[in-house]
């Protein structure tokens, strides 16, 4: 048992000495144990009221306003009131300094397992790992909210809160459509932002007005060909309105561009959830451990911790009633814990299914996964036949012709590893998540806009009634329609 008279807190106060002495132990564990690389921390107490708030605005500490903020925040508000959800655990900001919200309500115990969680765990993978280098500038995004801010506050008093938020309405709707893929996002600037803004928005507006212009009497029309706007298949449809959209006012192209470079922003993590909150997970586990083996935790601390920590890796059967899918706290320490185990102690099936890991240091191979992949490649790579057994995964297929069906394809066995892996992998693609809807063409003479769905999995394109009245008020009104990848017309405004 371990002695408490080393311990760096006895009872369940916190205090900002604690805090700090809590968070110089983490980090001593943290970068010469677990070899972690984490930008600096800065901590917020906040109460719950300003949790609600900071949850309702994206978890940034500077925003623009939007009604569709304080709907979620009443949401939350009533859902933290009534007892059906908790803010005590954890909100953390990719900025250079990482900001760590601890909730003043929380035990010392919980701000300890935030700190490990938060401000080790989460901090190195927005560091670390290649989508939150290429696509989220930690060191410019707060500077950029300002000015994204201070903008839009300056354009409702201009042109009116109503019409201002109305076009925030239709960027909001479509912001999932404002990440281009394949090019690397160019890096934030406020500075730059506001010394390019007037340039940059007259010579859109010359060039829009170029493509669109109608020829003079008696001048011979050029060929077809040579009047295509679009030269390529477009998927970011936000950078499309900002820069092919008919007779848009300047503002109206600076909130899409702000929209999309918020939207950019936040991409990679949509896309690696079940790896971020696995990490941190596995962190302050790991590190909490250790402060108990040294005596800085006692042992009525250390189980209080494993109590939170047991509740958020909580994953109810899919029969029960709390059941609301895969939990990626869960199923991410799963697998980074699996990883550690087939490293130290694998057994014949392991060495079968992954044989590269045959004498591998478990902690270079969870550093290298951390910075390699992302959800989708993750569990494709290691995914393992003993997590499948764990968590009793199954594949179910839904019958399109007939709706009360539904057919086990693939269990938790030899036969079903691969399938269940592969399923599983698909579900965290992006194109499972967001609808496959790309630009196509745009009539130079009617503006008339052309867009394509490609189904993926064979899902059909639910919502389109609504969002192409989204599209068309981005698009200024003019025609729009939306095919599917064969042609068959699926609606037009």
């Amino acid at each position: 048992m371990s002695s408490s008279s080393r311990a760096l807190w006895t009872d369940s106060e916190w205090t900002w000495d604690r805090i700090l002495a809590v968070h110089d132990a983490c980090e001593e564990v943290a970068r010469d144990e677990l070899e972690l690389s984490t930008y600096p921390n800065q901590f917020e107490i906040v109460s719950s009221e300003q949790m609600l708030d900071a949850y309702a605005s994206v978890g940034m500490p500077i925003f623009y306003k939007h009604w569709s903020f304080g709907k979620h925040f009443v949401a939350e508000q009533r859902s933290y009131q009534s007892g059906q959800s908790a803010l005590a655990y954890e909100l953390v900001v990719n900025t250079n300094p990482v900001i760590n919200y601890l909730m003043e309500d929380n035990s010392m115990t919980m701000q300890a397992l935030v700190i490990a969680h938060a401000a080790f765990g989460h901090n190195h993978f927005f560091k670390n790992n290649y989508l939150f280098r290429q696509w989220a500038d930690a060191s410019a995004i707060v500077d950029y909210l300002v000015f994204a801010r201070d903008y839009i506050a300056e354009q409702e008093v201009q042109h009116g809160r109503a019409v201002v938020e109305s076009w925030l309405d239709s960027c909001h709707a479509l912001q999932d459509y404002g990440v281009s893929r394949a090019p690397r996002p160019a890096k934030l600037s406020m500075s730059k932002e506001k010394d390019r803004q007037r340039e940059r928005s007259e010579h859109l507006q010359r060039q829009v007005s170029e493509l669109y212009r109608i020829l003079p009497p008696g001048r011979v029309e050029p060929p077809v060909a040579d009047r295509r706007i679009l030269r390529r298949p477009e998927e970011n449809l936000l950078y499309l309105f900002e820069k092919f959209s008919p007779d848009l006012e300047s503002w109206q192209r600076e909130i899409l561009r702000i929209v999309r470079k918020i939207a950019t922003y936040f991409y990679p993590q949509s896309q690696t959830k079940i790896m971020n909150e696995g990490f941190a997970s596995l962190t302050h586990y790991e590190i909490l451990n250790r402060l108990h083996e040294k005596g800085l935790m006692t042992d009525g601390a250390k189980l209080e911790f494993l109590a939170g920590h047991s509740s958020v890796l909580r994953q109810p059967s899919y029969s029960d009633r709390r059941y609301g899918g895969i939990n990626p706290y869960a199923l991410g320490f799963a697998m980074f814990r699996d990883i550690q185990r087939m490293c130290e102690s694998p057994t014949e099936e392991d060495l079968r299914w992954r044989p590269v890991l045959r004498g591998a240091r478990s902690r270079d191979v969870i550093l290298d996964a951390v910075e390699s992949y992302r959800d989708e490649s993750f569990i494709r790579q290691w995914l393992s036949p003993k997590v499948i057994r764990d968590f009793r995964l199954f594949s179910v297929h839904d019958d399109r012709y007939d709706s009360s069906k539904y057919y086990v394809t693939a269990i938790h066995d030899e036969r079903g590893y691969e399938e269940i892996r592969e399923n599983l992998a698909e579900q965290n693609l992006r194109a499972s998540q967001v609808p496959a809807i790309e630009a196509t063409d745009i009539d130079s003479k009617t503006r008339r806009l052309t867009l394509v769905y490609t189904p993926h999995g064979g899902r059909k394109l639910g919502g389109i009634e609504r969002m192409m009245q989204h599209v068309q008020r981005l698009w200024n009104n003019y025609p729009v329609v939306i095919k599917d990848d064969q042609g068959y017309m699926l609606g037009s405004l």
